[in-house]
């Protein structure tokens, strides 16, 4: 394949995971700005009548930003859902809409949904004063700043918990934001740990370009270290659920500089030289699967039937979809529960890793790195952004990689049907 050919088909894999990423990214800021009961531009056009469509603002505030038919922000709006799912008023809960100008001043409020007695809810929409009046003009500050009780607010005449329960919400749902955007941010965090696993990285860097051939002891008492310190002490292993999760709320690079330099690492070297770092050199299941192997009498050795091979090829790619249906339709499934890695961390291992990493040792001893080859969904997404130089060519793993793009574009744009349809099946 000429060089100009790799170098495209680099970077259509590049822009497949950039793609990816984006889809759920935004769909993550989707649901945490509107949830399951997402506002719509009817609802706010009772209070700005020339709303026509609605943007999510991707910052700390958590809302929309409203925009006329000339594309033009006209005001910027809100839900005190969930935050006010824990404030109770004679019964329940009571999700509220709040509309304010570009300015962010109070423009109005209304109620969404509530689980408070019908009556009472009732009489607070029909009240002549509260909704419409109590915060019409004031600043998205001055309102954080001041509770319920301070400035004055009474509740409706025979509704008075619900009311004020919606005034606490209100509160407390612009004061959430005021205190995210007031902290300060923190320092990068150089822990011993971190460090050390930065130092690791390097080393593995280092013997993935100079190689180990003819000491193989060295290859042997790294791959120790790595189960031993990346593995067992630091519990800094990549998976899906680590992914997916940094997609839908951010790189913690501040928290944890030595592991997101591991996923960069772990995209970058094979994405460039083709040389596969994290997996044959960094993951601690890995290492742990070589050697067992090695300690394998070789005529425990099966071959696996060509048709059976082609088959378990497709178990990675399948867990892959099981993954992006997880991530968009919020189903009840822990990601890491699908892989062997929370096994390494002791303190959190369920049965279900704990099985999987069991059983992909004992397979093993048997057939070739078998877990590896045959059933990771994380090594499958770096063995997708791997080149492999001359041989290259736009192949079977590409087609599937641009049909998970649909597959997330798909379930980003229909997930409310289709969550609504598993909940009454």
């Amino acid at each position: 394949m000429k060089k100009a050919g790799r170098i495209l088909l680099q970077l259509y894999r590049l822009a497949v995971l950039v793609a990816i990423a984006w889809i759920v990214r935004s769909h993550a800021i989707h649901l945490r700005v509107s949830g399951l009961t997402p506002l719509s531009v009817d609802e706010i056009r009772a209070v700005l009548p020339a709303a026509t469509e609605l943007r999510d603002d991707p910052g700390e505030r958590a809302g929309v930003f409203v925009h006329d038919a000339k594309g033009e922000q006209i005001g910027y709006a809100v839900r005190t859902a969930p935050l006010s799912d824990s404030i109770i008023g004679y019964r329940g809960w009571t999700d509220s809409l709040i509309v304010l100008d570009p300015g962010l001043r109070v423009v109005g409020v209304r109620i969404r949904s509530s689980q408070d007695t019908r009556d009472h809810v009732g009489d607070v929409q029909g009240d002549p004063y509260f909704l419409k009046k109590t915060w019409k003009g004031k600043e998205w500050l001055q309102v954080a700043r001041t509770t319920p009780e301070q400035a004055g607010i009474e509740g409706v005449a025979g509704a008075s918990m619900t009311s004020l329960a919606v005034a606490e919400a209100v509160q407390k749902r612009l004061l959430a934001w005021q205190k995210d955007a007031e902290a300060k941010p923190a320092s990068i965090r150089w822990s011993a740990d971190e460090i050390g696993l930065i130092v690791v990285i390097a080393v593995a860097i280092l013997l993935a370009f100079t190689g180990t051939h003819g000491r193989p002891w060295l290859r042997r008492g790294f791959q120790i270290l790595v189960i031993g310190y990346v593995g067992f002490f630091t519990g800094d292993l990549l998976a899906q659920s680590l992914i997916v999760g940094w997609m839908q709320n951010g790189v913690p690079w501040r928290l944890a500089p030595g592991l997101v330099l591991l996923l960069a690492a772990a995209l970058a070297v094979p994405w460039t030289t083709g040389k596969p770092l994290y997996c044959q050199h960094l993951c601690p299941h890995g290492a742990a699967q070589e050697l067992l192997h090695r300690l394998a009498p070789r005529k425990w050795r099966i071959r696996v039937r060509a048709d059976i091979d082609r088959a378990l090829h497709w178990l990675a790619p399948g867990l892959l979809v099981v993954v992006l249906t997880v991530s968009f339709l919020l189903l009840p499934i822990d990601l890491a529960h699908l892989e062997p890695f929370d096994a390494y961390v002791l303190r959190a291992a369920g049965w279900a890793t704990a099985s999987i990493a069991v059983a992909g040792l004992i397979a093993t001893l048997f057939v070739p790195m078998a877990y590896c080859h045959y059933g990771c969904p994380t090594g499958a997404l770096l063995n997708f952004v791997r080149g492999h130089g001359n041989r290259d060519h736009f192949g079977r793993r590409d087609v599937v990689a641009l049909l998970l793009v649909g597959l997330a574009l798909l379930l980003s744009r229909y997930h409310l049907p289709i969550h609504e349809w598993m909940v009454a099946i």
